[in-house]
């Protein structure tokens, strides 16, 4: 379990130790039916960071990931205990419309999956569902802001309409799936092992948007890559067996991990 000091804001990025956070996770506990998957998890989430969950497969990464935006709600026997507090607000209130809290939230998953239909159509998807364009040069606005911000605009722009999401390569579509997240103007991105399926070339490129990202987004990550967690990540969560082991930022976690269990998983001697 977290001792008191990591559960507070002193052991937090510089730049960010004077932000409020976007999202606080506080004694979180969650099951699959019978099995339980997390135990105690606390943590906060800043605006402008990325935060790194690192960790053995199988530990509760990409379940907690999930939690923040509701994505359990339709799996039959999960349930959670505990609180996940956003802008201040319960995430589980009566008041809050789930589809609407998911809307807060872009996913990008490990394999890039684009839907089967034009790049346009893929980018355009989310805004069309959720209302936010009410013409379509505001649309076409949306779809090239996006694309552009995923640094794909450029390769795509000469057959928006023609081109499948299926016709790209492979750091192509997870690009255009990026474009896609960004679509409904998340405050944070979920990424479950972004470049977990793309070459290193295109990893390269995600992870620079990813840098450029957070100036508009909080960022949660999970990674099998301890190189990416440390090039990328403000701050990194190290998960084990469902509990967040320790918290702190990047420097610390791999120049000075304050448990056994965490620096012999850093160091590749446990996973």
């Amino acid at each position: 379990m977290l001792d008191d000091d990591t559960t507070t804001n002193r052991r937090i990025a510089p730049h960010l130790r004077n932000a409020a956070p976007l999202i606080e996770v506080r004694d979180v506990d969650f099951w699959y039916a019978e099995k339980q998957a997390l135990q105690d998890i606390t943590f906060d989430i800043f605006p402008g960071e990325i935060l790194a969950f690192i960790g053995p497969s199988g530990c509760g990464k990409s379940t907690m990931l999930k939690c923040l935006n509701r994505m359990h709600d339709e799996v039959r026997g999960a349930r959670m205990e505990g609180e996940i507090r956003m802008g201040g607000k319960d995430i589980f209130a009566h008041d809050v419309d789930p589809p609407m809290h998911r809307r807060r939230f872009g996913w990008v998953a490990q394999k890039p999956n684009p839907f089967p239909m034009s790049v346009y159509d893929n980018v355009a998807y989310g805004a069309r569902i959720h209302g936010l364009a009410r013409d379509r040069a505001e649309l076409d606005g949306i779809v090239e802001t996006c694309l552009r911000r995923a640094e794909l605009w450029d390769e795509v722009k000469d057959g928006l309409h023609c081109i499948s999401g299926y016709d790209l390569s492979g750091g192509q579509q997870q690009r255009l799936c990026i474009a896609r997240a960004l679509s409904t103007d998340p405050e944070v991105l979920l990424m479950d092992e972004p470049t977990g399926s793309i070459d290193p070339i295109a990893t390269a490129r995600v992870e620079e948007l990813m840098d450029q990202l957070r100036h508009d987004h909080a960022i949660v990550v999970v990674t099998h890559s301890m190189m990416e967690a440390r090039r990328v990540a403000d701050r990194v969560a190290f998960f084990h067996m469902g509990r967040i082991v320790e918290i702190g930022p990047t420097d610390e976690i791999f120049l000075r991990p304050r448990t056994d269990l965490c620096r012999r998983f850093i160091e590749g001697k446990m996973g």
